[in-house]
């Protein structure tokens, strides 16, 4: 299927690939069809709006940063997008890079939890103040090499 995005105009992306957010994304609830798009820069990934070429998000995977992670989510959350088994799911962060050359960071308390079996999406929060919205990436890798 060819898409348009923000930042590499049209390109071709596999049925795989697509998702569905029935209930969007936290501030954007109207978008809920989307593209995983590789991105120019490796192991990053945009999450490519459908219906909006101007609207990408970049994600990572939060295991490459955190080996620790833990996305604790309830199974009744789970089943809102047909999540069975565990090995069904991808989880995703979103990664935030601000203009202003601050710190790079991924949104560890909100991360993105992806059926891979039906392609349907849903963004959770996880309880508690282990994670941060502004979970700082670099300073995570620095860490994660020194271990």
């Amino acid at each position: 299927m060819q898409i348009e995005t923000k930042t590499m105009g049209r390109v071709e992306v596999s049925d795989e690939r697509i998702i569905n957010i029935p209930q969007g994304l936290f501030g954007f609830e109207e978008y809920t069809d989307f593209a995983l798009v590789d991105s120019e820069y490796e192991p990053l990934l945009w999450l490519q709006s459908l219906q909006e070429k101007n609207l990408a998000f970049l994600l990572i995977d939060p295991f490459l940063i955190a080996d620790d992670y833990e996305a604790e989510i309830d199974d009744k959350e789970l089943s809102r997008i047909g999540i069975k088994d565990p090995a069904d799911v991808s989880v995703l962060t979103i990664v935030t890079v601000p203009g202003d050359g601050g710190a790079v960071t991924a949104n560890f308390q909100g991360p993105l939890i992806i059926n891979k079996k039906n392609h349907l999406c849903m963004q959770a929060v996880l309880d508690g103040s282990k994670y941060t919205t502004k979970h700082n990436i670099l300073e995570a890798l620095r860490r994660k090499e020194g271990k």
